[in-house]
């Protein structure tokens, strides 16, 4: 098992390094396939949290769910904007605007603290139920080239090494693996974890969803892209329904 879910969280991992790959390298990303991305993103992981997760954690550790999904929510929010200043996914940064490099190093911890929880998610959810589980990483795999793109574009606006990009997308990256292998670690102290984690995934994931994308999809100017939004909910309904089968 341990095997099968860091290989989903390598894939995972890996599409944040193409993004960052794609912008050292000087290969042209249309942005608004990047907003395409994220909408689509907005609608899968928000259903996923109101036909999945919420309903799921409910039954594993009944009333006690909504505390730990509150504490989700709340965790992100605090690294991402009192901890560290939050850059967003969608944000187009342009070189000639230059970014101060610790506004760089800022938005470089906001993002890996992120991708651990991206990596917790997967676990939590593979190890609770394995088709969920890929629910949860189709989710997380949508927005993580645009993860990687915003990171390395940001460290080269801060005037960084091409290098230095590179291996700041590479190390996010790694916060995706270890968020993954923090699951495991915690299920071998109680078997009630799996359950605890999960919800607190759900909370997670609203967060990601709701602040994180929903606002950035909010500011196109493209009509098409909130649109996408539905468009990534039926995304999860057809994948629901193509994976389910294979759960427990």
């Amino acid at each position: 098992m341990f095997l099968t879910i860091a290989f989903y969280g390598l894939i995972a991992a890996l599409a944040e390094i193409l993004g960052g790959a794609l912008v050292v390298l000087r290969k042209q990303w249309p942005s608004s396939v990047q907003e395409y991305l994220l909408a689509l993103s907005a609608g899968f992981i928000l259903a996923l949290v109101f036909i999945e997760l919420i309903p799921e954690s409910l039954r594993t550790i009944g009333l006690q769910a909504p505390l730990y999904m509150l504490a989700g929510y709340s965790v992100l929010h605090f690294f991402e904007h009192t901890i560290v200043r939050h850059l967003h996914f969608g944000e187009e940064t342009h070189h000639e605007a230059m970014v101060s490099k610790i506004a760089s190093i800022s938005t470089f911890g906001g993002l890996f603290i992120h991708a651990f929880f991206d990596g917790f998610a997967i676990s939590a959810g593979m190890q609770f139920d394995f088709a969920l589980g890929v629910l949860i990483f189709l989710a997380v795999l949508l927005h993580k080239i645009p993860e990687g793109l915003t990171i390395a574009s940001v460290m080269l606006a801060a005037e960084h090494r091409r290098q230095t990009a590179f291996l700041a997308s590479a190390a996010i990256g790694v916060a995706t693996m270890l968020g993954v292998v923090s699951v495991f670690l915690l299920a071998d102290v109680s078997s009630q974890v799996i359950g605890i984690s999960f919800a607190f995934s759900a909370g997670i994931a609203t967060y990601v969803g709701a602040s994180d994308l929903i606002p950035e999809i909010n500011h196109s100017k493209n009509r098409i892209i909130p649109v996408m939004v539905f468009g990534g909910m039926a995304l999860f309904y057809a994948s629901k329904v193509l994976i389910a089968p294979h759960g427990h």
